[in-house]
């Protein structure tokens, strides 16, 4: 099932606050009373058309937006860095979280904005100390993420926090899949038409289970959140005015603009 978040036009008598749904094989969106998340997949007795709304983040975390670092091998290497022996976390803030087709807005403070590819992990129920064989049980579902990152900052720091929290740098979409499973699909990222990145999930040095797990334990995790689970190698610069669509076989693209730098 395909959670999407959106909203519709002022004419579609359902109001224009933003709205949930599920996507059906024929583009159309059957509504959801309230927020799925909170209030289980409860239909509204009326459809719209995909192309007659506007996708919004498929979640809006209340909380956090919890990523691993270095989770692939060769990225690891590209970033000269050791492969390590347990998840490295940190947070990106839930303001930065922005939909499908909105634009990453390029900071002043940043020379470099990075694109990055990732499987995004979105948490159905409060948990704490949550065992790898039982990481089924607090998954909502699974959407793709577009981890953007100010490299120089990023260098500049010695800590990400900056680099990675500015707003708009958090793309999340185009929807929530509540049935897909990370195996061996592709994860890329094509730039202006031009792939950049092209891995396998299943290269994921830590997989869903550890990473849940992992997480768990070190903080309690609430309806809502996000974990982002690392990018393959391949990430680079995103121009003032790039395309950046960001794929996983099975579960979607998230495409999304650059805007100019601030000035």
């Amino acid at each position: 099932m395909r959670i999407v978040r959106f909203t519709a036009p002022a004419d579609s008598g359902v109001g224009t606050d933003p709205l949930f749904g599920v996507l059906n094989e024929k583009d159309s969106i059957l509504l959801l009373k309230g927020d799925p998340i909170f209030s289980g997949i409860v239909p509204h007795d009326k459809t719209l058309k995909l192309s007659e709304v506007k996708l919004l983040a498929p979640v809006l975390p209340r909380s956090k937006v919890v990523c691993i670092g270095k989770n692939y091998a060769d990225h690891a290497a590209e970033m000269d860095s050791v492969v390590p022996s347990e998840p490295v976390i940190f947070i990106k803030p839930n303001t930065s979280v922005i939909g499908p087709n909105e634009t990453i807005v390029w900071p002043r403070m940043s020379e470099r904005v990075d694109h990055e590819v990732e499987l995004a992990i979105v948490i159905g129920r409060i948990c704490k100390e949550v065992p790898a064989a039982k990481y089924k049980d607090v998954i909502f579902g699974y959407t793709i993420a577009n981890d953007v990152t100010a490299r120089d900052l990023q260098k500049k720091d010695g800590q990400w926090s900056r680099a990675k929290g500015f707003d708009t740098f958090c793309p999340l979409g185009p929807w929530v899949d509540t049935e897909f499973e990370p195996i061996d699909q592709r994860i890329s990222a094509t730039l202006n038409g031009e792939e950049r990145q092209s891995s396998k999930l299943s290269e994921m040095i830590f997989k869903v289970p550890t990473v849940i797990e992992f997480v768990s334990n070190v903080m309690t995790l609430l309806p809502g959140d996000v974990i982002l689970t690392g990018t393959p190698a391949g990430i680079g610069p995103m121009p003032a005015g790039a395309s950046i669509s960001v794929s996983i076989d099975g579960l979607g693209t998230l495409t999304n603009r650059v805007s100019s730098r601030v000035q």
